[in-house]
C-alpha cells in the first residue's frame, strides 16, 4: 500500500524527469504499480482509511510521484455531473485539445507539494486522451471540465512539468483570456 512516505516531495529530481514509455503488453510489475496508484487515490478519498493513515486527499497520483519513471497515472474523481471516473492508464497521451482554456477557481494542489501555492493554472477546456487500461484495451477519452484537468495535471508529470510551472509568475490571478471558471 501507497502511502504519504512513498509519495516523493517537490525539488526531488525525478519529479522533473520525462518519464518513459511502459512496455506493452505491461509486465505484472508495472500492473502491480498502476494498481498501487489507483488503490492510493481511493484510500485518500475514504476518511477512516485517509485518517488511519495520514494519507492526504488526492483525485490523481502519477508514477513518477512514487519515483517510478515511467508513463503511468490513476485518476478517481466524481465530476460535474456526479459520475465517477476512475481510469488506471498506461502511456497516457493528449491526442487533441481545444483552443477554449479552462481553470479551477480554487487553484490546483499536489500530494508532492506541501505548501499552497495559489494562482490560476491554464489548462485546456477540453482533451481526448488515448491510453491503454490495466486490462491490455487501448481507449480513446473525450474529456471535459473538472477530468480533462486532471488529466493535464497528471499527465504534465510524465513530462517532468509541475502545475505551478503554468501560473503567471508576475500576476497569479491574472484572468485567463477565452477560459471557462470551474468551480471545485
Amino acid at each position: 500500500m501507497i502511502t504519504m512516505e512513498d509519495i516523493i516531495r517537490d525539488g526531488h529530481p525525478t519529479l522533473r524527469e520525462v518519464a518513459k514509455e511502459v512496455a506493452l503488453p505491461p509486465s505484472e510489475s508495472d500492473k502491480q504499480t498502476l494498481t498501487r496508484l489507483l488503490e492510493y487515490v481511493k484510500n485518500s478519498q475514504n476518511p477512516q482509511i485517509a485518517e488511519k493513515y495520514g494519507l492526504r486527499s488526492g483525485i490523481g497520483l502519477a508514477a513518477p510521484q512514487i519515483n517510478i519513471s515511467k508513463r503511468m497515472i490513476a485518476v478517481h474523481v466524481w465530476d460535474e455531473n456526479g459520475v465517477l471516473n476512475s481510469y488506471p492508464l498506461f502511456n497516457p497521451k493528449i491526442i487533441s485539445h481545444s483552443v477554449e482554456r479552462a481553470y479551477l477557481t480554487s487553484g490546483e494542489g499536489c500530494l508532492s507539494v506541501d505548501e499552497a501555492i495559489p494562482g490560476f493554472v491554464p489548462r485546456y477546456a477540453r482533451i481526448t486522451v488515448k491510453g491503454t487500461t490495466l486490462e491490455g484495451n487501448e481507449v480513446k477519452l473525450r474529456l471535459k471540465g473538472l477530468l480533462s484537468i486532471v488529466f493535464q495535471h497528471e499527465i504534465d508529470h510524465l513530462n517532468g512539468i509541475m502545475f505551478y510551472d503554468h501560473i503567471d509568475k508576475e500576476d497569479p490571478f491574472k484572468l485567463i483570456e477565452n477560459a471557462i471558471p470551474i468551480v471545485r
